[in-house]
């Protein structure tokens, strides 16, 4: 019935089953932000740090700043581990059934940890099991979004893949917050993490009920197991043989043929260069490193440096109720990453992602000055003015990376790499990501115990190198098709800052096709070839290829396009590109 059910976005048919694929899949995200969140709030709960601390007090146990990092930082381990075992299982099981094996694992780490009574072993370890399960769900999720969705919203769907983190971390954050009351007895910790078991069977049982990724599929030759997915994502389930389901084939197609040829990517191959002849791919190592830096550079930014130890810094700040401004960031994180979902499609993935280290920099810049400077002072105003200050600051910095690096970054990892080796490198650019979130909850303690909130200063310079690495190396991917994704790394030409000027060999736009010079028509979008406007609100369109150089260089209106050049082959191409 759903399969039978569209709605029009950009000019194409996007399924109802597209929606619910994406929606379904992202609450691996919102599991991910929910395990983030809750850990903040339950190390200042008093039956949490009497059970597992080390230190007796006046006041009860404290933890030795060494065991809070292994407590928090261990799942992270899990989940680099989980993240890299995920290649395997998401090419062995298919996308659907390696996500309900990740949920699987996380339900049974989270059950070990509610069976804690004191060890903080035996804690850490159910911590690092669930991680096994979100490292696995923070690699299928993206990939299977990216490999089904169509182009015409698949920023937006992976993307909400970060939109449910932040909610994640709301809720987390909330529900500490509503057991805070009972936070004498082993009931509020226990009630939050268990409620993650209650969270994660929605995605374990509904993932079974949506297509199949087409590209899996179609890697195995299963052709029309991936025509009738691809026509369901579509809505199109009655009809798969509609030309628009037919021209997706038709690319996939084209690009698998070409890969087909050379075999299936190993790990080495994402690290080592080889030569067209000899099974390369363009720029495949590139691409791998690119990803890695990406996704390190995102938990180095410094949000979970907030989302981990934000509590206990703003409790040390002398705010009364680090609790309460914890539901804040939160509340900032989720209504601002809203925002991420429009800009992601609006403005492509370089421009906000520079934009947003250059804020995210200037306003740690704010938080670590005032910090270090204020609350060295004496007196109780000196410690509620700088808790003010750097409450603003956080918030600001959270609204720039819930517009920009937590979302866009979700994106890059779902369409940067090619069929041949995308779970490999998808697992190690993710893995990458659980490096850094680990290096964070681990030194953070250390960090702030020495150097105190001088460690801010740390994440200016790291936003700093996102800026830098975006700028000089990333590819803008907006519109494209993942396969044309592949053509644009191959063109020699083309540099990460004109990149998005590039327009794929048979389109008008990167949103138009050229249909043999004629009636070039998306939905309404403008269109100028050969001093003809057309496709303005809906009009017909006609792109007179003849005037163009060799047929190519159609234009966007208001948007200069890029000449290809002579018409060469794609193998002409990408030999060049080796």
């Amino acid at each position: 019935m759903l399969g039978r059910k569209s709605i029009r976005i950009n000019g194409a048919d996007c399924g109802a089953e597209a929606i619910i694929l994406g929606a379904v899949t992202s609450i691996g995200g919102f599991l991910f932000g929910y395990d983030t969140g809750q850990i903040s709030g339950m190390l200042l709960f008093r039956d949490f740090k009497d059970r597992f601390g080390q230190v007796d007090t006046a006041e009860g146990r404290e933890f030795e700043p060494i065991i809070q990092s292994l407590i928090v930082s261990l799942m992270s381990i899990g989940t680099l581990l989980g993240a890299l075992t995920a290649s395997y299982t998401a090419d062995w099981f298919g996308r659907r059934k390696s996500l309900s094996f990740g949920v699987v694992i996380f339900i049974i780490g989270n059950i070990i940890q509610i069976t804690a009574v004191s060890s903080w072993v035996h804690l850490m370890m159910g911590r690092f099991v669930a991680g096994l399960g979100i490292g696995n769900l923070s690699v299928g999720v993206p990939m299977f979004q990216s490999e089904s969705a169509p182009r015409q919203i698949r920023g937006a769907v992976v993307a909400s893949y970060q939109l449910l983190i932040t909610i994640g971390i709301l809720v987390a954050n909330i529900v500490n917050y509503g057991v805070r009351a009972i936070q004498d007895e082993a009931a509020s910790w226990r009630i939050v993490i268990g409620l993650s078991i209650a969270f994660s069977l929605p995605l374990g049982l509904g993932i079974l009920l949506v297509p199949e990724s087409p590209r899996w599929l179609a890697a195995r030759q299963r052709w029309d197991g991936a025509r009738m997915s691809m026509a369901r994502l579509r809505g199109l389930k009655d009809e798969p043989g509609h030309k628009l389901v037919e021209e997706d084939l038709a690319e996939m197609r084209e690009i698998l043929e070409k890969e087909k040829a050379v075999g299936v990517g190993s790990w080495a191959e994402c690290f080592v260069k080889r030569r067209r002849g000899n099974g390369g791919v363009p720029k495949q190592v590139y691409r791998t490193y690119l990803g890695v830096a990406i996704h390190f550079l995102q938990q180095w930014t410094g949000v979970n440096y907030f989302f981990y130890y934000g509590a206990t810094v703003f409790e040390s700040a002398g705010v009364d109720d680090p609790i309460r401004t914890q539901l804040i960031l939160g509340a900032v994180n989720v209504g601002m990453t809203f925002f991420g979902l429009y800009a992601v499609e609006k403005f492509g993935r370089r421009v906000p992602l520079i934009a947003g280290a250059a804020w995210q920099a200037a306003w740690l810049a704010v938080f670590a000055a005032v910090g270090t400077a204020l609350l060295g002072g004496e007196g109780e105003q000196n410690n509620r003015a700088a808790g003010i200050v750097m409450i603003v600051s956080a918030c600001m910095f959270i609204a720039s990376f819930a517009i920009t690096w937590g979302p866009i970054c979700w994106v890059v990892i779902g369409e940067t790499f090619p069929l041949r080796t995308r779970a490999k490198q998808a697992s190690l650019a993710t893995a990458g990501n659980w490096l850094g979130n680990f290096l964070i909850s681990f030194l953070t303690p250390l960090a702030t115990s020495g150097i105190n909130y001088a460690f801010g200063f740390v994440f200016v310079a790291t936003n700093i190198a996102g800026l830098l690495l975006v700028y000089f190396f990333l590819y803008e991917s907006v519109s494209l098709s993942l396969e044309n994704v592949d053509a644009m790394y191959s063109e020699p030409g083309v540099r990460p800052w004109n990149s998005k000027k590039w327009v794929p060999p048979g389109y008008a736009t990167r949103m138009l096709r050229r249909d043999d010079g004629v009636n070039a028509h998306d939905g309404g979008e403008g269109a100028i070839g050969g001093g003809q406007t057309t496709g303005v609100e809906g009009e017909s369109a006609a792109v007179k290829a003849e005037d163009q150089p060799n047929g190519l260089g159609a234009k966007k209106s208001g948007e200069s396009s890029t000449w290809l050049g002579p018409r060469e082959s794609r193998d002409e191409r990408v030999d060049k590109a080796m």
